[in-house]
C-alpha cells in the first residue's frame, strides 16, 4: 500500500507528527501496524516549485501537475493500492488521480480542499486580478525574486513579521530559501492562473457521488480556499462523503506550525486506520 501526500506546503512537520503523535507505547505500536504497514510512503510536491526544478525554466499548469503525479506512479512501478492525501489544490489533484487510477486508489483525503472559486472572497478577487494580468504578475514575480538579494537574517525577520512566530523553523527556512526565487514564484503564479480558470467550472458532483465511499474532506472554520459554504454544498451534492470541520483555530497553512501539523496528522492517521479496519 502506498500513502501519497500531494501539495503539502511544508511537509516535514506534518509527516513527522503523523508518525509521532501517539500518547503511549501501545498507541505508537498500534499506529505502526497501520501506517508502517504501508509499504511505501511518498510526498510529491508541485513540479517547478522546488530547488530541483529551478534550472529547467519550465512552467507547469494544473493539468501538467496532475500528469506529473500520475507519471510518478508509473515510473516508480507502484502496484500497491494508493491512499491519496492532498492539501488545498492537492485535494483537487488527488480527486483527478482517483478518476484516472480507479483500480489503484482506495482512499482520497482532502485537507482544507480548494475545489472551486470562492466568489465571496475579496482575497481571491485580488489574486485573480494579479494572475490574469501579465504586467501585474511580472511585477509581483520580480519584486518577490528581488528579496533573495537580502541577507538571510533579514529574510527571516520578514517571514516572522509576515507569517508570525507560530510558524515552525522548517516553514520559515523554506519560505526564505525557496519562495524568493524567480522561477519558483513565476511557477506559483502561472499554476495559480490555470487553477483559477479550471476551478471556475462547476465541480464534477456526479464523479464525487459515484466515489463518495472513497473520499473524505477536512474543512476549516475561516478558510477562503475551502469555505464552509463549500462544505455545505458537498454535503448536499454527495452526502456519502465523510466530512469534518477543524475547530481548533488552525489555518489553511496548518502544516507551517507544529500545533497544526500535530492536529491534522492525528486526524489523517485516524481516517486511515478506520478505513483499513473496515
Amino acid at each position: 500500500m502506498l500513502c501519497l501526500f500531494l501539495e503539502i506546503l511544508v511537509l516535514l512537520p506534518f509527516t513527522r507528527n503523523l508518525w509521532n503523535h501517539c500518547s503511549s507505547p501501545w498507541e505508537e505500536w498500534h499506529l505502526y501496524q497501520f501506517l508502517a504497514f504501508l509499504r511505501f510512503q511518498a510526498a510529491v510536491g508541485a513540479s517547478g516549485h522546488t530547488e530541483k526544478n529551478w534550472e529547467h525554466g519550465k512552467l507547469y499548469s494544473l493539468q501538467e501537475q496532475i500528469d506529473h503525479k500520475i507519471e510518478f506512479i508509473k515510473v516508480q512501478n507502484i502496484e500497491a493500492p494508493l491512499v491519496l492525501v492532498g492539501h488545498s489544490i492537492g485535494s483537487y489533484i488527488a480527486l483527478e488521480m482517483l478518476r484516472r487510477l480507479p483500480e489503484k486508489a482506495m482512499y482520497c483525503i482532502g485537507l482544507y480542499p480548494f475545489l472551486a472559486l470562492n466568489l465571496q472572497s475579496k482575497k481571491q478577487a485580488v489574486i485573480v486580478k494579479v494572475i490574469m494580468s501579465r504586467v501585474l504578475s511580472t511585477m509581483v514575480t520580480l519584486f518577490v525574486a528581488s528579496l533573495s538579494l537580502l541577507p538571510r537574517q533579514v529574510l527571516r525577520l520578514i517571514s516572522e513579521l509576515s507569517n508570525g512566530k507560530s510558524w515552525s523553523n522548517t516553514a520559515h527556512e523554506a519560505c526564505c530559501s525557496h519562495l524568493p526565487q524567480y522561477h519558483t514564484i513565476h511557477n506559483v503564479l502561472y499554476m495559480a492562473r490555470t487553477e483559477f480558470i479550471k476551478l471556475s467550472e462547476t465541480p464534477d458532483w456526479e464523479f464525487m457521488r459515484e466515489n463518495q465511499e472513497k473520499i473524505s474532506f477536512l474543512y476549516g472554520i475561516d478558510d477562503h480556499w475551502g469555505p464552509l459554504q463549500m462544505f455545505e454544498e458537498v454535503s448536499r451534492q454527495a452526502s456519502g462523503i465523510a466530512l469534518s470541520i477543524e475547530r481548533e483555530g488552525h489555518t489553511h497553512g496548518f502544516c507551517c506550525t507544529e500545533a497544526g501539523s500535530i492536529w491534522v496528522a492525528r486526524h489523517v492517521a485516524s481516517l486511515i486506520k478506520n478505513k483499513l479496519a473496515r
